[in-house]
């Protein structure tokens, strides 16, 4: 019988470290596990080789011995010796414990760890607020409704002066152990018990607490007082730790989320710390300057707009924008000037821009058919 190269059965090459052996076997384990190919005689083939090599090159000693001769022969057989006996297969679906116990993982840590202290449930509430309360900041009293530890049986689940008992079936492990012989080996996997239901203990009926009828957890609406700082923005989320659901098993509560929404503002639109408004002026003001009075989150203020100044020019007012949340200052506010053209001019108002439009040299004096400012001014001589 040829000689198997096990580096290449994994997809290695010789001299591969121990964390990309098992990387790789867990990979193609994963792909050719017999529960996920019945039937498939092939796959079960693939599945048995890929072990093989696993169990000869995860030994320091067998792997050793193999990069110096090159042989697989080291039992006088296989290199399989009985198969997975003792691994857990407890997630046969996931497939996620299982290689806990190929890996040192220990057998079934993660179904023991079920019983221990475990933290609540974390929760999320969305708060509305309008633009001024985003930018200044605010306190809420918001409500939730949340699970939270019995009083009357300190989350035991049983009343007062008794208390839950150890399950006979499980031991108080809350898992059951079953092991099968198959063709590839003795397979153990782990179950939910279904007397405790995984908890480990069981209450008595006539000891069941009436308050929270044996969970140890009773439905609560909370009112919470939730200081806003100044400067969030929509799509903040500010976390109020030990505000969510409670533990289990003594665990400590999760934490509750609050989701910030926004309102849009009539005049400002804010981009992170900045302000931006739009502002009309006429065309005359624009040309000459004028001193218009500018809104802010403060109030208004005066700003002089110079002479020529063109529509869509932005200035800006410093310090005029939002708080920041670190309270390190603020952002600014820009201020975009649109210059209004006028429409449905009367003739007084057309013949005062043609004025303009001929000293300006636009037009020739008189060019349109009408006399020029001077002919005119001398005509009110005559």
């Amino acid at each position: 019988m040829a000689k198997k190269d096990y580096y290449e059965i994994l997809g290695l090459k010789k001299g591969a470290s121990d964390d990309e052996i098992k990387r790789a076997f867990r990979k193609l384990a994963l792909k050719y596990h017999p529960d996920r190919n019945q039937g498939n005689r092939e796959a079960e083939e693939k599945f048995k080789e890929i072990n093989e090599a696993y169990q000869v090159l995860s030994d320091p000693q067998r792997k050793a011995q193999y990069d110096q001769f090159g042989t697989a022969d080291f039992n006088g057989g296989s290199g399989f010796e009985g198969g997975f006996g003792g691994f857990d297969f407890s997630d046969m679906g996931g497939f996620g414990d299982i290689f806990d116990s190929f890996f040192g993982g220990g057998f079934s840590s993660s179904r023991r760890r079920k019983n221990g202290p475990e933290k609540g449930a974390d929760l999320e509430y969305t708060l509305n607020l309008t633009f001024e309360q985003a930018v200044f900041g605010v306190e809420k009293e918001i409500s939730i409704t949340r699970n939270e530890k019995c009083e009357a049986c300190n989350g035991t689940g049983a009343k007062r002066g008794t208390h839950p008992h150890t399950c006979d079936k499980c031991g108080g492990t809350g898992q059951v152990r079953t092991q099968r012989n198959t063709p590839l080996g003795s397979f153990v996997s782990m179950s939910t018990c279904d007397k405790c239901g995984g908890k480990g203990t069981i209450i008595k009926d006539r000891d069941i607490c009436p308050e929270c009828r044996g969970t140890g957890t009773v439905r609560r609406r909370r009112s919470i007082k939730v200081k806003i700082p100044a400067g969030v923005d929509n799509g903040n989320v500010i976390p109020i730790r030990g505000q969510g659901e409670g533990g289990k098993n003594g665990g400590s509560p999760g934490d509750l989320y609050i989701n910030i929404r926004v309102s849009s503002h009539s005049k400002f639109k804010r981009d992170g710390f900045d302000i931006y408004l739009d502002t009309h002026i006429s065309f005359g003001k624009a040309a000459l300057g004028t001193s218009i009075r500018v809104p802010t989150i403060d109030g208004d203020v005066k700003y002089e707009v110079p002479a020529g100044t063109q529509s869509e020019t932005v200035f800006r007012l410093r310090g005029k924008g939002v708080p920041k949340v670190n309270g390190r200052g603020r952002g600014d506010q820009y201020v975009k000037v649109i210059v209004d053209v006028p429409k449905n001019l009367n003739e007084k108002q057309k013949e005062a821009i043609m004025m303009l439009m001929e000293a300006s040299g636009e037009i020739p004096a008189g060019g349109t058919g009408r006399k020029s400012f001077m002919d005119k001014f001398k005509h009110g001589f005559k």
